[in-house]
């Protein structure tokens, strides 16, 4: 067949046939692998020349901590797979990274840490969930994604920072937040370092780095994908979600990893069959829809709100009604209640002792929380390095904790705050389809004490996200290039600057994926915001299919 890479002799192709990596989706990379324009063993080693140039070297943004030593043999075996047998589905041979506390098998010869030297060499039982999913679908897990260190819990340390990979930087800004904790996930993302890519959320930690990177990002309903073999932060918060480069790719994704799984009881109590989310990509979903606009969580910054109040109207132009204001019953409660941080810390404590304790080997040797505070002292000059990186004052706070009547008080006001008079009250209130506010700010926080889900694609911080809302990120700006560089210096990384991205969220109730993936594709089709800026050239690695493909001429 013309074109086909896996014949012999010299191909002649036209050089436009190639999806242009830094941007192209899983199905563009599906089906030139189906045309056999390239193979899945030419995908590897493009997406492993593209972290070589900008990882480590070039802008060093710090977004992968280690690639997969397999990665091309089992992309070679993917490759005879399709030729003999056919392919598995779309992902087949398609390489995504994962964040660095979703647990892959230890003889691929890929560490599972939370960014930590702590669990260094640890051996995992099995591999997560979500990577078990992916791979039976076909994909090849190219590597793991650098992180906020134990997915921001350690203490107060900039987003993106971990002993084992360092500090993450934002594409879009020269030493630029690229917020966290899925700071690695969200980068790798929007210069096209994989094809996809799994974070993890407790708060936050989806939907910030995705808003910041100008991507897109969900967060699940805590309960629609398991946690089993994903380092944890808490029970009642985490969850792993997608985060890539559309809307489509998100949905395609989260349609793989979701399901019922024994080892993670939340997710045994899901709604019947789920359904396939790429059947929500309708870009007429908002027509006749209701969103509301909570103001009392909307964000100080000036471009910021100018950005989200102008896609009011686009809102409004592809058919739905804005209910604004739509504010939450217990707004000003929930903005001030402490009631979080002690489920969380409470939670870690008990939490992370249950997983390091399901690890077939821990060379450090440690085995609870307080192990790895003192692992932090004894191992200073790796982990406690200063000046902005040396506190674990989260871990202290943490240890100090027990399963008490005020925790079970705090986690019974949480439930109560973000769900009967939070979300689904303000839903109910108001007959809202949906919640939009920008990802920055507090847009995390009822979704995270919910449970429940949201989808956003361009600004946030937190550390990570019980029965959390749905939330679901797109792009939705920049900043403009006349904005004022803060912090100057650095310290180590600029929060605002010219060029830096921010996102739209979409928030819902328990189970409501489907819905709000249906209203952030018809908004991303409508103002396609990710391709209005591309990262800074520094940060943006040149290599191509076509680079590593040999016997080919191009015409």
């Amino acid at each position: 067949m013309p074109g086909d890479m896996l014949s012999r002799g010299v191909t002649v192709l036209s050089e436009n046939v190639f999806p242009d990596l830094y941007e192209s989706g899983i199905l563009d990379l599906q089906k030139g692998l189906e045309l056999r324009h390239f193979m899945s063993v030419d995908l590897v080693k493009a997406y492993i020349a593209r972290i070589d140039e900008v990882n480590l070297k070039g802008a060093a943004l710090h977004a992968v901590l280690e690639t997969n030593p397999n990665a091309l043999s089992q992309a070679a075996k993917l490759d005879d797979e399709r030729k003999s047998k056919g392919s598995r589905g779309p992902l087949h041979g398609i390489p995504l990274l994962l964040k660095d506390n979703i647990a892959t098998l230890h003889e691929e010869g890929m560490n599972t840490t939370a960014g930590s030297y702590a669990l260094l060499g640890s051996v995992v039982p099995r591999d997560a969930f979500v990577a078990a999913k992916l791979r039976e679908a076909g994909a090849i897990l190219l590597g793991k994604a650098n992180l906020s260190e134990w997915a921001n819990y350690r203490g107060k340390v900039p987003n993106g920072f971990s002993g084992r990979g360092g500090q993450t930087l934002c594409p879009y800004y020269p030493n630029g937040d690229a917020s966290g904790s899925s700071s690695g996930s969200g980068v790798a993302m929007a210069v096209g370092l994989a094809a996809g890519s799994l974070g993890s959320e407790t708060d936050g930690s989806i939907v910030s780095p995705s808003s910041k990177n100008n991507v897109v990002g969900i967060k699940p309903t805590v309960g629609l994908v398991s946690r089993a073999g994903v380092i944890p932060i808490s029970s009642h918060q985490d969850t792993a979600g997608p985060i890539c480069r559309s809307v489509t790719d998100a949905a395609l994704l989260l349609s793989v990893i979701a399901g019922p799984d024994p080892r993670d009881t939340a997710t045994l109590h899901q709604p019947g069959v789920l359904p396939d989310y790429m059947k929500a990509l309708d870009p007429n979903a908002l027509k006749g829809k209701r969103l509301g606009v909570p103001r009392k969580f909307l964000p100080g910054n000036k471009a910021i709100l100018e950005a989200f109040n102008a896609s009011l109207d686009t809102f409004r132009a592809l058919g739905a009604e804005i209910v604004d204001p739509a504010d939450f019953p217990c707004a000003e409660e929930m903005k001030e209640s402490q009631a979080e941080t002690l489920v969380l810390k409470t939670d870690f404590k008990a939490d992370v002792t249950e997983y390091i304790s399901g690890l077939l080997k821990v060379p450090t040797g440690v085995k609870n929380l307080a192990d790895l505070i003192e692992f932090n002292k004894t191992h200073a000059d790796l982990e406690l390095i200063p000046p902005y990186h040396d506190d674990q004052s989260s871990f202290i706070a943490a240890e100090a904790t027990e399963k008490n009547d005020a925790y079970y008080a705090a986690l019974a006001q949480d439930f109560d705050l973000g769900r009967r008079r939070g979300i689904d009250a303000t839903l109910q209130k108001f007959k809202l389809d949906a919640i939009i506010l920008p990802t920055d700010g507090t847009a995390s926080k009822p979704a995270a004490i919910s449970g429940y889900p949201i989808i956003s694609g361009a600004n946030a911080h937190f550390h990570d996200g019980s029965f959390d809302q749905i939330k679901c990120l797109v792009p939705l700006g920049f900043q403009p290039d006349n904005v004022e560089v803060l912090p100057v210096p650095a310290a180590p990384l600029h929060t605002q600057a010219p060029g830096l991205p921010f996102g739209i969220a979409f928030i819902g109730t328990a189970y409501s994926e489907f819905n709000l993936i249906g209203f952030a594709y018809a908004f991303e089709q409508a103002t396609q915001v990710r391709l209005k800026r591309r990262a800074y050239a520094e940060a943006i690695p040149t290599t191509q299919i076509k680079d590593v493909l040999s016997m080919v001429q191009f015409t």
